[in-house]
């Protein structure tokens, strides 16, 4: 009985590994055949760029204003969404990555900022500027 067992579940493992595989190479064909001039995609390497022109193997990829680049279509990772790519590329503006204390809270580090001594790298300068000097609590640096 049990002669028989294994090999009948080393089958169903390769059948089920055959068939994922199958699974995840269709789903790319049917990603890449989504490719057309004006969609944004990302590279196996991690590159977003603008589909330009797709041919039979090649893909046409502008990755900046005036810079088109040819890839394979193996080489595309993903087709995004316009707001997905739009997104990456522009980022969200600033309010929405703030929050609602958003003012409030760039109020009071301007304010701080205000009371704080400019730093000087200078050697030549003044103790107290550099930051380094016995102001403030702090030791004084060493010559």
């Amino acid at each position: 009985m049990f002669n028989l067992l294994l090999p009948i579940v080393m089958i169903a493992v390769l059948f089920m590994l055959f068939r994922s595989n199958k699974k995840r190479q269709d789903q790319a064909a049917q990603m890449r055949s989504a490719m057309e001039p004006g969609s944004g995609v990302r590279t196996i390497g991690g590159m977003y760029a603008l589909v330009k022109a797709v041919n039979d193997e090649t893909v046409e990829l502008e990755i900046a204003p005036g810079v088109v680049t040819h890839f394979t279509k193996s080489a595309i990772a993903a087709v995004l969404d316009p707001q997905e790519y739009d997104g990456i590329i522009n980022g969200r503006p600033e309010e929405d990555e703030l929050g609602d204390d958003a003012p409030a809270e760039a109020d009071q580090v301007e304010e701080e900022a205000g009371d704080a001594k400019p730093l000087s790298l200078d050697k030549d300068a003044p103790e107290g500027a550099t930051g380094k000097g016995g102001a403030d609590g702090e030791a004084p640096a060493s010559k």
